[in-house]
């Protein structure tokens, strides 16, 4: 195996820096399983210099005027279309998705994120309510130094998604990345001291969760916390914060429905509806991983899901031809291969897949089961794999019962021509967002995120803008000829 070369360092203060206790992490490109780099192993210490460098520049980046922090956010954003595929191919190595997938989808989507979130500085308002005795109005003040932590799915997707809002309301950052997937925030990084973003505003500390995860989330000068990952997760980093009464934004779990109805126009849907199952080898917390069919069509669709399901051709990353990439790690691979012996011990029917792909990296192919109940674990707990499963319903009532069935609730796809129906429906599903006839279609001006087990508060547009301010009222005495009491 040769020697690993690539050393990712944290960006602390505008300056690369290696870990304090001097230990990395070994990175590995899944589609081979071997390492090919190593990460800085922060700890304490390394958030603790991080943190100080946020205090530092926090006052100075929250005085600058909006549109001078919009231009930054700007000038990053350009920064990473210039190198697009460099970013691309760093997500491909160390995130095992299809180098298309990256360069055509979710780098670009990282860079409309700074963008979208620069302008939203410049538009965001405050409320004014004029009375007879007073006038009132709202101060949407920067928190000061905040925690964001990001996961591995998406790697810069998500890491954007987090840290653009956080800077456009006048925040600095304390940013931890997956330590699976830590290539592409360590290039962004670079790059920012490269333009010369302002030192201190921006950090980025590499490591576990709890190690630098933890140490950030119960820092007492860091004043709030996105985080994106597992509701295990969730769960402790929500005990942590709460005897601080630290703001605290969590973006969960998924075991998302499709509802498919007999009326729709599925076979000309199909495509998408493949794609919502299996995109990124399901590896996406809006994945519909339940699809729920309408019992006249269930037979007929089952077999034409199934043989597209079979077409889609998993492969190296960096071929133009492959659909899926393999799992990111060997441990969610194991957990993935875990959870599909379980579905045949709960006496499901494999239809396609349920194997190892004989090759070397963690490559699972496209998997669909059928003949499980919604009570089950296979329909119940999140796999985030290429594993999709099928159940039947008789009308709407029964659809709305399965789709609703189980802890999560961050989002469903509906497909129906009824327009009737549709808007029933989409009241009642107990999902954050709900697709109509369509998968995965965002616009950055909504809010986002999930209910129940999938998570608490909201991320884009406004919601993410208050998210990272602090709200506080003024209000002024009008002068009625009276003394006021």
């Amino acid at each position: 195996m040769p020697a690993v070369t690539l050393r990712l360092p944290h960006w602390i203060d505008g300056q690369a820096r290696e870990p304090a206790g001097g230990r990395w992490l070994e990175v590995f490109e899944p589609a081979t399983g071997r390492a090919f780099a190593e990460v800085a192993r922060g700890d304490a210490s390394d958030v603790e210099a991080a943190v100080a460098a946020a205090v530092r520049a926090a006052p100075a980046w929250a005085a600058l005027p909006n549109a001078e922090r919009a231009a930054w956010l700007e000038r990053l954003a350009a920064a990473i279309e210039a190198r697009i595929e460099a970013f691309a191919r760093a997500e491909a190595r160390d995130g095992g998705k299809p180098l298309k997938l990256a360069r055509e989808v979710e780098i670009p989507r990282a860079i409309s994120n700074l963008r979208f979130f620069a302008h939203a500085a410049t538009q965001f308002g405050s409320e004014s309510h004029h009375g007879q005795a007073g006038l009132n109005y709202t101060l949407r003040q920067p928190l000061g130094a905040v925690a964001a932590i990001s996961p591995w799915n998406l790697p810069l997707y998500l890491f954007t998604w987090k840290i653009a809002p956080a800077l456009a309301a006048g925040n600095t950052v304390v940013a931890k990345p997956s330590e699976v997937t830590p290539h592409t925030a360590t290039l962004l990084g670079e790059l920012a001291a490269g333009i010369g973003f302002p030192p201190g505003v921006l950090n980025i500390v590499h490591g576990l969760g709890p190690e630098a995860g933890e140490a950030m989330v119960v820092h007492p000068a860091l004043k709030a916390v996105s985080f994106t990952g597992s509701t295990a997760v969730g769960r402790r980093i929500a005990g942590l914060a709460a005897p601080l009464l630290k703001k605290v934004s969590l973006e969960l779990g998924g075991k998302n429905p499709t509802l498919v109805f007999a009326d729709s126009d599925w076979r000309a849907q199909l495509p998408v509806l493949v794609r919502s199952a299996f995109q990124n080898s399901g590896q996406i917390c809006l994945c519909g991983s339940r699809i729920l069919v309408e019992r006249a069509i269930h037979d007929e669709f089952r077999d034409a899901f199934v043989e597209r399901a079979l077409a889609l051709r998993p492969g190296d990353p960096m071929d133009p031809d492959a659909d899926l990439g393999p799992l990111v790690s060997q441990a969610h691979f194991d957990k993935v291969m875990a959870a599909i012996a379980r579905a045949r011990g709960e006496g499901g029917r494999i239809l396609c897949g349920g194997v190892a792909l004989d090759r070397p990296g963690w490559f699972v192919a496209p998997t669909v089961i059928e003949g499980l109940g919604p009570d089950c674990a296979t329909n119940r707990d999140e796999i985030f794999g290429p594993v999709a499963t099928l159940q039947a319903f008789d009308d709407e009532t029964q659809a709305l019962a399965l789709a609703n069935a189980g802890d999560y609730g961050l989002s469903a796809s509906l497909w129906t021509r009824d327009l009737d129906r549709a808007h029933r429906l989409a009241a009642r599903l107990r999902a954050g967002i709900v697709w109509i006839n369509t998968w995965l279609m965002r616009d950055l001006r909504t809010p986002f995120g999930g209910m129940g087990q999938s998570g608490l508060g909201r991320e884009g547009g406004a919601e993410a803008m208050r998210f990272f301010t602090e709200a506080r009222n003024v209000c002024i005495a009008l002068d009625q000829g009276t003394p006021t009491p």
